[in-house]
């Protein structure tokens, strides 16, 4: 231990450092006990004796002192965690040896960069509480913040002026350190020289975007204004030596505690959305600010855990920034789970309409990653067809491929095949080898015609009078029923020759690749289905309609028992008892030769 850590530990109060992280009672003339921060409890077992300066769980049996303290439940190494508490007690650090006067400039910039960052954040606070501000309380007290939630958040509002700030500020850098903080923009002139610096943030209310530490290092600003001129809705503070949007997570200094409490943290897109939810009691929420996951987040995130519930909001900009950040967040190893909130309404909102008993429930009704994956894959890629599965399935393999872990892969492929309906042997195991082997793209040749299908493309090709009713009988059906036939291959071939009206069966089938179809079909016809093999191909079309609803409720069951939702599971229940029962009605009637 160095000299200066040996006066740090001297100096510094055990207690006032643990309380900064957990809630701490009097338990004794010199001890305090309280809840352990390093593994769950309901009772506390965790003491810090106030005179030895030290600590211990007598659940988890961790102890240690105050830098060994900081340093488990920061995750950071002996020196960082001297640092920390030096900070904390106001000790002064010893002043830096730099290995470069460049290094040494640098780091002087960046503390002339939060401190002007700090003064600006205060002056914000100080407009929004004035005259100026009024309309912008207005806008937060219509969002659900109060006065304490906007002190806790350090929500301030830039007025209308273009040189408030700059004046503000002016007194405390010269102009290259000004126009490096990024608090400030100015126009080029025609001759290539910069006009004078104005204010970048007017008339917006602001959210101060802090560090791992807490400090103020940049800035989103929402407008108040709406129309043409009010610009977009949120502007965020350029890139500076403080700030780079990837490289921050917002409220990651608020949230850490309760993230390492919890063991998992809530990851939202916008701010709002992470203000609104941590103010209402669920502390262990962060967002991107609108991004998807980089991997600067992702480490500083793998510090505090490895687990993750996604509620990023559900239009397409959001499904998007998921999807890259579950990508992101597999490849690394964390545990995944995605919410999705009813009427696609984003987290902010619903837990101001709907409370936090009902936000707290969505949570709990998380789903796990392969189970989001393949219903966003369902709903990008409709229909039944082998074109449209294979699509799927190229969707998701690149998401099965990051699973570190073969059996995971296995797993999460197995599901696929079962939720998309995946009837063809061949099929299911080109996804498990493409599993398997981490490929991130199958092609699958069309697969031959199935004697169904020749069978009914015959049929409604048919133009002798002799065997027109084998035409009716077919074609009747799949307008009549068209689910039956969605899972075969030629299905939009069959619906056009179904409703022909023309001569020529080969004008009405438009696809090439299914026109190709129908002429090898017609090519080595030899005569005309009868109405019994007709009557035949119908039975088994919807024998294997029936399977696939079965499979899927099958899947929908094991889904609703893993939630716990018996109501839903009482209703899919009954329904495949209604489709085993169907399905034993057709065995009857196609009989034992069958």
């Amino acid at each position: 231990m160095t000299d200066f850590a040996q006066s740090v530990k001297q100096q510094a109060d055990i207690v006032k450092v643990v309380e900064g992280y957990i809630r701490l009672r009097k338990a004794g003339a010199t001890n305090y006990a309280g809840l352990c921060p390093f593994h769950k409890e309901k009772s506390p077992s965790f003491s810090v004796h106030a005179v030895r300066q030290f600590y211990h769980c007598f659940g988890c049996g961790v102890s240690g002192d105050v830098f060994s303290f900081v340093g488990k439940i920061e995750n950071v190494t002996f020196p960082e965690a001297v640092r920390i508490v030096a900070t904390k007690s106001g000790i002064p650090l010893p002043k830096k040896e730099y290995s470069s006067p460049e290094e040494a400039a640098e780091a002087r910039l960046r503390r002339k960069l939060l401190d002007l960052h700090e003064a600006a954040a205060t002056w914000f606070e100080e407009q929004l509480r004035g005259p100026e501000g009024a309309v912008a309380r207005e806008y937060l007290a219509g969002r659900g913040l109060n006065a304490d939630g906007i002190k806790l958040f350090r929500i301030g509002f830039a007025p209308d002026t273009f040189n408030a700030l700059r004046d503000r500020l002016s007194s405390m850098a010269d102009a290259e350190t000004l126009r490096a903080s990024g608090l400030f923009s100015q126009k080029e002139h025609e001759d290539g020289t910069q006009g004078p610096l104005y204010d970048r943030f007017r008339k917006r209310v602001m959210f101060p975007i802090g560090n791992e530490s807490g400090r103020v290092i940049a800035f989103t600003a929402r407008t108040l204004e709406t129309g043409e001129k009010a610009g977009p809705k949120y502007i965020n503070s350029p890139e500076t030596p403080l700030y780079s949007k990837g490289q921050v997570l917002f409220n990651l200094d608020k949230a850490r505690t309760a993230i390492r409490q919890h063991e998992y943290a809530l990851l939202v897109e916008g701010q709002m959305d992470c203000i609104s939810v941590f103010l209402r009691g669920i502390q262990n929420v962060i967002a991107t600010s609108g991004t998807a996951f980089t991997e600067h987040q992702v480490n500083l995130l793998r510090r505090h855990t490895s687990n993750v519930a996604v509620n990023f909001d559900p239009d397409t900009a959001g499904a998007n920034a998921a999807e890259k950040s579950i990508a992101l967040l597999t490849e690394e190893g964390f545990t995944i789970k995605i919410i999705t909130l009813e009427d696609g309404l984003d987290p902010d909102r619903y837990i101001r309409e709907r409370g936090l008993e009902a936000y707290i429930k969505a949570i709990r009704g998380a789903r796990r990653q392969a189970d989001y994956l393949i219903e966003r894959a369902r709903h990008l890629f409709p229909g039944a067809t082998a074109e449209q599965k294979v699509k799927a399935m190229n969707f998701l393999l690149p998401h099965i491929r990051r699973l570190p872990e073969k059996l995971a892969r296995d797993q999460f492929a197995h599901d696929a095949a079962q939720k998309l309906g995946i009837d063809s042997a061949v099929l299911r195991e080109e996804l498990r080898q493409a599993a398997l082997r981490r490929r991130d793209h199958i092609e699958v040749k069309s697969s031959p015609l199935t004697e169904v299908e020749r069978v009914l493309l015959r049929a409604l090709c048919v133009d002798d009078p002799e065997h027109v009713e084998s035409r009716r009988i077919a074609a009747e059906a799949i307008l009549r029923q068209p689910s039956w036939f969605e899972q075969l291959g030629t299905f939009s071939a069959l619906e056009a020759l179904a409703g022909r009206r023309t001569s020529d069966p080969m004008e009405v089938v438009e696809d090439p690749a299914q026109r190709a179809l129908l002429a090898q079909v017609l090519l080595h016809e030899t005569r005309s289905p009868s109405e019994q093999e007709v009557a035949g191909a119908l039975q088994q079309a919807e024998e294997r309609s029936l399977e696939k609803l079965q499979r899927e409720l099958r899947a929908l069951i094991s889904e609703a028992e893993r939630r716990g939702d018996f109501a839903e599971l009482a209703v899919l229940t009954q329904q495949k008892l209604e489709i085993d029962k169907a399905l034993r009605q057709l065995h009857d009637r196609r009989g034992p030769e069958h």
